[in-house]
C-alpha cells in the first residue's frame, strides 16, 4: 500500500499582518511568503467553508484588506 501523503505546511505568517494593505500588495506579499492560494472576496461573499491548507483569504472593502484568515 502506498503511503498517505501529508498535507503541505502553511507559511509561518500571521493573517493580521495583511490588514489595511491594498488588495494587490497583500496578494503579492502572500504569494512571496509561500501561500499557495490567495482568495480575495468582497464583504458578505458567499463562500464554501472547506479548509484548504496553504490558502489565505482576504475580505476586501474599497481596495483594502479588512479581514484575513487561513484556509
Amino acid at each position: 500500500m502506498a503511503p498517505i501523503p501529508s498535507p503541505s505546511g502553511e507559511p509561518q505568517d500571521s493573517p493580521d499582518a495583511y490588514l489595511g494593505l491594498g488588495q494587490d500588495a497583500a496578494e503579492e506579499r502572500a504569494r512571496e511568503r509561500g501561500w499557495t492560494s490567495v482568495r480575495s472576496l468582497p464583504p458578505g461573499a458567499i463562500i464554501t467553508m472547506e479548509y484548504r491548507a496553504g490558502r489565505l483569504n482576504f475580505e476586501v472593502r474599497e481596495g483594502r484588506v479588512t479581514r484575513a484568515w487561513k484556509g
